[in-house]
């Protein structure tokens, strides 16, 4: 029997209940995904309101990604675990072993670079940060995100990360969470959870 891992991908809903995603087949997975899954739309909510998300089409590989993880319901219980002041929030993230088991079950792997769309980091873009591990490519971090706060955009990214969404609704909220208090690793002194679903 083929290992599933490597099965080719024709059926979607049957893939999904079992594949686990590493380097090789995350891509055609969440290819053929994004196929089948063509929403566009988001909210985040978190204790001081909701965050609503439009995701780019033109970065369909980050889009699909995100929606995949939010129908996982990977992002539920996870925090906005890094604030820089006047800069971003970023989410994603938690040590709760209940999150860091999802991550395991979904699998292993990265998310190239999309840049060269046109998409700019201004205030209010959706974008994936990179990797921690030595990663000259800027390969993404598939499951952290981060919204730029700063005013006046952040487009010295635009070269290394995809932008690939922009808040059209709850910049208040994200505003409000980006005064938080941090210790200095940049981590908020509360935990500020989230509860992510796609929306019409």
């Amino acid at each position: 029997m083929k290992n599933p891992e490597t099965k080719t991908i024709t059926n979607i809903k049957q893939i999904d209940s079992f594949i686990k995603l590493n380097e090789k087949n995350a891509i055609p997975f969440l290819y053929e995904y994004s196929k089948k899954n063509l929403e566009d739309k988001v909210k985040i909510s978190t204790e001081y309101g909701d965050i609503v998300i439009l995701l780019y089409k033109n970065t369909n590989i980050h889009r699909s990604n995100f929606i995949f993880l939010i129908k996982k319901k990977y992002f539920d219980g996870t925090i906005f675990h890094r604030v820089v002041p006047d800069f971003i929030i970023q989410g994603g993230n938690s040590d709760d072993s209940k999150i860091l088991l999802k991550r395991r079950q979904i699998g292993r792997y990265l998310l190239p670079p999309d840049t060269r769309k046109g998409n700019k980091h201004h205030r209010g873009v959706i974008s994936m940060p990179s990797s921690e591990i030595d990663n000259p490519h800027k390969l993404a971090s598939p499951f952290e995100f981060f919204i730029v706060q700063q005013n006046s955009g952040a487009y010295h990214l635009d070269k290394d990360y995809t932008a690939f969404g922009r808040v059209i609704k709850g910049m208040d909220v994200v505003d409000k969470i980006n005064k938080e208090k941090t210790d200095d690793r940049e981590t908020p002194h509360k935990n500020i959870y989230i509860k992510a679903i796609v929306v019409d």
